[in-house]
């Protein structure tokens, strides 16, 4: 018997177990896959606070409620509208001491660094990456006596006495019935990858739109609904979203040390890094996760499908993602004439960014993503060498041609207003496929990440936390995702382990 079972070893899953371990919790987290992560696992780490000791020492002063302000800028007004402005700002009251909780665990952070439309910097990246938090979490957690159990896909909720109080589970291929004295914490990811929900929430013309991770399938969603949850947001998503496949094998990202006290000492080295170098860091991540601009686009940039062929009007959202979904493998290519790779190689004009960070350019693809950026000073030899049909590319770009000189729209709607496409240096970029990176959907919960009914009032024993606990919430700049991940894991466990009432434990459900 157990007093807490967490459903899912991510981020948010990891933080409510170690959370409620630290309060004396018997703990058991039980994972589909095998090994711990989640999306935090794949993610770059980025937390986003305020008030926090790295902001008072880079001598920054920020509240609760200018943050929350700054926070609603991210996304555009119909969607903020949408947002629970309750719960948002419960959450940013305190994720600071989620941080700060994770610094005294031996968590390292790099920054606080600006984004905007935030006034002040307040993202802190973990050093080296994401895969520290479950590093760090894990590790505790093994100390505190709580167990992991992988290979575990949850399969329906159990109730007794209108309580829940377990879980049946498919644990190494073999059903088990597990039970928790305290309360179940939903914690499975979003549900990005699940064809259905997707369908059902959002349109049946986004199914076949994939998931940046290929497990998030919406395994908690379902659970809550089926103990009576109500959703909110189920149709909210980020993205689609163009982005460049991953490179093969390990990033260098992956490669650095997670554990103590390798990712310690390089914590303690950064401030030593000189600016050049970890602008250099930066964007090899941006080369490996961030979307291409849409300015290339609107400068006269274009899409090819493995036929060589062009098959919509690129300048168009979300059309253009839905068309590159339907195409063969789910893939296309970004073609640049020698007067776009010129443009593309300095300021203001780049690839991709993160803003007032850093900004990657043609060159810095060349060089750290050559798996995906071919340049060569004839377009038949770029088709050749890519596997893609020359005559047919050429007859695209012809095509394209046809219609910039005449400056009339093509038959995609795209109307004629760049330079024709032409020269010596040309730059394949691709594959790149449509993505959602997340979902923003989950169920409704309180302040205390219970989970609530279609009749508004908590249901026992049943609490969620990060992508199943949104609550309504938007959550659109970088890091607040994985703030409020490991902020709900970390509120939750005090929660069950009676240790607050977290500001009286009032519904924020009540003020939606």
């Amino acid at each position: 018997m157990h007093d807490v079972i967490v459903v899912g070893a991510g981020g948010s899953g990891l933080a409510a177990a170690v959370s409620a371990a630290e309060c004396g919790c018997r703990v058991l987290v039980l994972e589909k896959r095998p090994a711990p992560g989640g999306t935090t696992g794949i993610a770059v780490g980025s937390f986003t606070a305020n008030q926090t000791r790295l902001q008072r020492a880079a001598g920054l002063e920020d509240d609760p409620v200018a943050h929350d302000a700054d926070a609603g800028k991210f996304s555009a007004a119909d969607i903020e509208a949408r947002n629970h402005s309750a719960l948002r700002a419960h959450f940013l009251r305190h994720s600071a001491e989620a941080l700060h909780w994770l610094m005294d665990m031996g968590l390292t952070f790099h920054g606080p660094s600006p984004e905007p439309p935030n006034r002040v910097p307040r993202m802190h990246n973990v050093v080296p990456g994401a895969k520290a938090y479950i590093a760090a979490l894990q590790m505790r957690l093994t100390r505190l006596g709580g167990e992991v159990l992988c290979d575990a896909a949850v399969m329906e909720l159990l109730r007794a006495d209108g309580r829940v109080c377990g879980v049946r589970a498919l644990v190494h291929g073999a059903e088990r019935e597990l039970h928790a004295t305290r309360g179940v914490v939903l914690a499975a990811g979003d549900y990005a990858n699940s064809p259905e929900l997707i369908a059902r929430h959002k349109g049946e013309r986004f199914a076949n739109i994939e998931g940046i991770n290929p497990h998030a399938t919406g395994d908690g969603h379902r659970l809550a609904q089926a103990a009576g949850a109500r959703l909110l947001n189920m149709d909210i998503t980020y993205g689609p979203e163009l982005r460049f496949v991953a490179p093969p094998g390990r990033t260098f990202q992956q490669l650095l040390p997670t554990r103590q006290p390798w990712a310690g000492l390089l914590g303690r080295l950064l401030p030593l890094v000189p600016r050049a170098v970890m602008h250099a860091f930066i964007r090899r991540l941006l080369v490996t996760w961030q979307h291409p601009e849409n300015a290339l686009f609107d400068d006269g940039a274009i899409l090819l499908n493995r036929a060589g062929e062009r098959f919509c009007n690129e300048r168009i959202f979300p059309d253009r993602e839905l068309a590159i979904a339907a195409q063969p493998g789910k893939t296309a290519y970004i073609l640049l004439d020698e007067r776009l790779a010129e443009r593309y190689s300095r300021w203001p004009h780049f690839v991709s960014t993160a803003p007032q960070i850093a900004y990657a350019y043609v060159a810095d693809y060349a060089r750290l993503r050559p798996d995906i950026t071919l340049i060569t000073d004839s377009l038949e030899t770029l088709a050749t060498r890519r596997g893609l049909p020359a005559q047919a590319v050429r007859q695209s770009v012809e095509a394209f041609n046809r219609h910039a000189a005449t400056r009339t729209a093509d038959a995609f709607g795209r109307p004629g207003d760049c330079p024709p496409l032409a020269g010596r240096r040309w730059v394949l970029l691709g594959p790149a496929k449509a993505w959602f990176t997340t979902t923003e959907g989950g169920a409704a919960i309180t302040e205390r990440c219970e989970v609530l009914g279609s009749d508004g009032a908590p249901i026992p024993g049943l609490y969620a936390v990060g992508q199943n606990g949104l609550g309504g919430q938007v959550l659109w700049g970088h890091g607040l995702h994985i703030g409020w991940a490991l902020t709900s894991g970390y509120l939750v466990g005090r929660v069950l382990g009676n240790l607050t009432s977290l500001d009286g434990g009032a519904s924020a459900a009540d003020s939606k």
